[in-house]
């Protein structure tokens, strides 16, 4: 297939050989190298979003003292598939960037990684388990044996076996008849963690749980009483799942007036931001969620040289609200970004920065980031670095607002606890 960077190339070539002169470089020019910067800002998962515009400041503001001549391009997903896939061949194709930095979900990672996949653009990934992201891109992700590696993209966050570790973790603290209700949509995430494979329900089942599964259901419903019926059948006394935000508040509110009480609600995705936890109110406190990041992280950025929490102070005061986990996992993609290229001769050669990004090496102020390590299975390891993952709990103040608690840290124990674990009931 002729992709556009293989035209150029040609082309490139072309005009070097039939020319009088010395074709120099393009970067030797001092061109602007363009990155191109993909997120749900509207949307349903626009809440994932709310630190971009900080980061991106940041990032410019920090460019010149590091030597670097950039231009960054932002584009709204609008939490739709077919539109990240639009913005990324407009990226592309209008406005020629050299590099894609993504983040946000796999409706958001996985069609702006595929479209550049494709037409040989690197791209650095985050904040999607690795599973949906690597298995979900594949030609027939249900059969092993055809999945491929990538060439120009690469990912970094955690993966659905440290979530369901670090769930099952807080689980096991409290006194429970093992008996789980699950809440898992239509979508890339909940298709993942549904699987029968590399999903939970094996791990649910090799630890003697009793799972609960009504089956799929379509993002931004609005009645789970089939659901909370299910769940208050079986008696279940845990409840899961990774709903978006706007559901899980559906959700809950109507399993609270349905007289569903479990002890334990662990949610992925839904209960990440304050802003969702506290828009349940009272209903809120002691809901548990996995923490990908917080101004507790004992690690600082390669950018600033800010720690965690001084990143976390630094976004509240400019943004006058709440840290929220993805400021450190933003801020990591420029901070990969920088580095890669920096270690690049001419980065706006789409090779020679695909290569720098495979062979990152590097502390950030999400913890390492380096592809190629032995903690990813065999056949992802070249695409996926995975950072530590705990699990926390949200405490509601006197003041209506919630602090989240660090109280697993059994994958991270270099993240340091915050408190004990509470059920609900």
């Amino acid at each position: 297939m002729i992709t556009r960077r293989r035209l150029l190339k040609s082309g490139a070539a072309f005009a070097a050989a039939t020319s009088s002169g010395l074709a120099l470089p393009a970067y030797a020019q001092a061109r602007k190298l363009k990155i191109g910067y993909v997120s749900p800002q509207t949307g349903p998962l626009s809440a994932f979003s709310a630190a971009d515009s900080f980061m991106v400041e940041k990032f410019l503001a920090s460019a010149p003292g590091l030597g670097l001549d950039v231009e960054v391009i932002v584009k709204d997903s609008q939490s739709n598939p077919n539109r990240a896939a639009e913005v990324a061949k407009e990226l592309i194709s209008r406005d020629e960037v050299n590099l894609i930095l993504v983040a946000s979900t796999p409706e958001t990672t996985n069609p702006v990684c595929s479209i550049a996949e494709q037409e040989e653009i690197p791209v650095i990934s985050t904040v999607a388990p690795w599973q949906p992201w690597f298995i979900g891109q594949q030609g027939n992700p249900g059969d092993p044996s055809t999945w491929q590696e990538f060439d120009y993209v690469y990912h970094f966050f955690w993966g659905l076996e440290d979530n369901i570790a670090t769930f099952m973790n807080m689980w096991g603290m409290a006194s429970t008849n093992k008996k789980v209700g699950a809440l898992w949509p239509n979508d890339g995430d909940g298709n993942a963690w549904a699987s029968p494979d590399v999903g939970m329900p094996p791990a649910l089942a090799a630890a003697g749980y009793d799972l609960t599964d009504p089956g799929r259901y379509q993002n931004l419903t609005d009645d789970f009483s089939a659901q909370i019926n299910a769940f208050k059948q079986a008696g279940c006394e845990i409840m899961t799942g990774i709903p978006i935000p706007p559901d899980f508040t559906t959700f809950w509110t109507q399993a609270k007036q349905q007289g569903f009480n479990p002890k334990l609600v662990s949610v992925a995705k839904a209960l990440l931001f304050p802003e969702s936890v506290a828009a349940l109110g009272e209903l809120g406190h002691n809901l548990t969620a996995e923490v990908w990041w917080s101004p507790n992280h004992p690690f600082k950025s390669s950018l600033t040289g800010e720690s965690a929490a001084d990143l976390a102070t630094a976004f509240e005061t400019a943004a006058q609200r709440q840290w929220t986990m993805p400021v450190g996992f933003v801020h990591a993609l420029f901070e990969v970004a920088a580095d890669a290229i920096k270690r690049t001769d001419d980065p706006t050669d789409g090779d020679a920065l695909a290569e720098a990004v495979a062979t990152t090496n590097l502390d950030t102020v999400v913890g390492k980031v380096q592809w190629g390590r032995d903690n990813v299975p065999e056949f992802a390891r070249k695409n996926i670095s995975k950072t530590p993952l705990v699990g926390g709990q949200w405490r509601r103040k006197e003041d209506g607002t919630f602090d989240l608690v660090i109280v697993e840290n059994a994958g991270a124990p270099e993240i340091p606890l915050g408190g004990t674990l509470e059920t609900l009931a």
